[in-house]
């Protein structure tokens, strides 16, 4: 069993609870982790013997492009999304972190993580 992780992913998109952030969006980071069996690839040196990163990327894009109050809604909808579409994937943890929120001082970020655990418990 292999941990692939794919780190930095940086979006501007529409999260947030206030209508401001609604309208003007603000920058987000996501890292996910993936677990799932790399043995097979580790062997034969072939992408389609493991999850393709492009791939998996694109899904989390997907997710980060539709617009949601909560950041953990949109860390839900990303879980299942990956747990969907590479049914190889064992398990997987997401962390989504709004830079600059608006919170009346200064504030790098704020992070929402969640894992396959926290919603197939």
């Amino acid at each position: 069993m292999g941990m692939i992780s794919i780190e930095g992913m940086e979006f501007f998109s529409y999260h947030g609870h206030f209508k401001e952030e609604q309208l003007i969006g603000t920058r987000f980071i996501v890292d996910l982790f993936i677990q799932v069996d790399t043995s097979t690839a580790e062997h034969s040196d072939k992408l389609e013997d493991t999850v393709n990163y492009l791939a998996v990327y694109e899904t989390v894009k997907k997710e980060m492009d539709q617009s949601s109050h909560l950041l953990e809604h949109v860390a839900h909808r990303i879980i299942m999304a990956v747990h969907e579409q590479f049914t190889d994937v064992t398990d997987a943890e997401v962390k989504i972190s709004k830079l600059n929120p608006p919170l009346g001082g200064k504030i790098d970020r704020v992070c929402v993580t969640l894992s396959s655990d926290d919603i197939y418990e």
